[in-house]
């Protein structure tokens, strides 16, 4: 059993470390850390996002910690994504497309003692893809001297995580996660003159080995013989996880040949940090046949400094700043419909149909024409449906499909549009029957 426990696990992280690539072209994504990835698994991707206090008893709910109390005691669960999406830029009156496909997760659950529960998998935390250019004409006049800028950018976090839930007493269920992040980034900026003849890059890079600390708690109250209402709050760590982010400006002359490298900073080394996340969130259960919920998170971005680039008279560095970010507030609200899970009858009583919408502000901040800030506010809904898998082998697993949109929005700059279709296979397995006669 315990073979096949930790070859689940490695089988997962070989996944992500073999198939994880950039599951964006976003050009917001080379601000900060990149743009922040859907941690949630399967389930609660039909409900965009939704999983605070969603608490499952045949499902992986990496969310909250404490959820993994409420596991089968005869069962193992392994949860696994992959996703595609297309998306549309605007800007100007000008449009393109662009498409991904990336492996998203590998998660797992399973009961190691009564009241007590496990989870372990691998999740994404940031992605970062881009590459772009712009060009613009130097003065007023009408002479074709211009200069363009090239933008590029890879890269992204991942965390590896190890979860425990328990449950103290009925009702109320701790939970503690601890993850290992690691991963890196690489961007880049090139300037070219008119001529050619001048060329200026900067090139920035960070490599992150660290650790992530998330916990959690559920409380479940029952109001009426058919109705429980379940309340969630989580809490992230919030602190530096190093990276030594590095940026290097090099000078070129194409007529002499000669180029001139300089690294920052010149001082001592800098770290990277990520922010202190707070959530809560409620969820309704109607005799196990409606469960209708709400979140609210917290990610507080502003107190975090990140390093820039900065010439402060006649002196340029690679510094740590200050307000650099926003406090990232999200709201969440969905739904699950089941008819009757226990069916045995009626195939389409045991289809869990699921939506939900949500709205988030920006974490990171651009400074437009007029010299405010400015950054893109985030909309988003989903609709996703779990089917049973139906056979001589097994009658507990679930092909979840979710389909979402969402739309990142600033007025100064780009309009995202994004059609995302996730695919998460969750094989439920009875690992843990005692046969009677072998």
């Amino acid at each position: 059993m315990k073979k096949k426990i930790w070859s689940t696990f490695l089988l997962g992280i070989s996944a992500i470390s073999v198939f994880a690539q950039s599951g964006t072209n976003s050009p917001y994504s080379q601000y900060g850390l990149g743009v922040l990835s859907d941690q949630s698994a399967s389930v609660s991707r039909g409900m965009n996002g939704l999983g605070i206090a969603y608490r499952q008893h045949n499902q992986v709910n990496p969310i909250n910690p404490a959820s993994y109390s409420a596991i089968d005691s005869l069962s193992f669960i392994f949860d696994v994504g992959v996703s595609g999406q297309i998306t549309n830029f605007k800007e100007g009156g000008k449009q393109l497309n662009a498409r991904n496909a990336n492996f998203e997760y590998a998660s797992a659950a399973l009961r190691l003692a009564r009241h007590l529960g496990m989870g372990f998998g691998v999740l994404p935390y940031t992605n970062v893809g881009y590459n772009y250019s712009t060009t613009e004409k130097i003065g007023k006049d009408n002479s074709t001297s211009y200069y363009s800028n090239t933008y590029k950018g890879s890269g992204g976090l991942h965390e590896v995580y190890l979860g425990l839930g328990w449950e103290p007493f009925k009702g109320f269920s701790l939970g503690v996660t601890g993850s290992y992040l690691w991963g890196s980034y690489q961007r880049s900026l090139e300037n070219y003159s008119g001529d050619y003849s001048n060329r200026v890059s900067k090139y920035y890079s960070a490599s992150v080995n660290n650790y992530k600390l998330n916990v959690g708690a559920q409380y479940v109250a029952r109001l009426t013989k058919k109705d429980w209402l379940t309340l969630g709050v989580t809490y992230g760590l919030g602190h530096k996880i190093g990276g030594h982010p590095i940026c290097q400006v090099v000078s070129r002359n194409s007529q002499t040949g000669v180029a001139d490298t300089t690294s920052y900073p010149r001082g001592e080394s800098i770290d990277l940090e990520i922010p202190t996340t707070i959530g809560a969130g409620l969820m309704l259960n109607h005799s196990g046949k409606l469960r209708i919920g709400a979140d609210y998170q917290l990610q507080k971005w502003g107190g975090v400094e990140y390093p820039e680039y900065v010439s402060e008279n006649g002196v340029t560095d690679y510094k740590l700043m200050s307000n650099c970010f926003s406090d990232r507030h999200k709201v969440t609200l969905g739904a699950e419909i089941c008819p009757n899970e226990s069916s045995t009858r009626r195939y389409f009583d045991r289809i869990r149909y699921r939506f939900g919408v949500s709205y988030a502000t920006p974490y990171i901040k651009i400074i437009n024409a007029n010299g405010t800030f400015d950054g893109p506010k985030e909309f988003s809904a989903s609709v996703g449906v779990g089917l049973p898998i139906m056979n001589v082998w097994n009658n507990r697993s679930i092909l979840n499909i979710s389909a979402q949109w969402v739309r990142q929005d600033s007025k100064m700059f780009i309009t995202e549009n994004t059609f995302r279709l996730t695919i998460g296979l969750t094989f439920n397995e009875r690992w843990f029957d005692k046969w009677k006669v072998e």
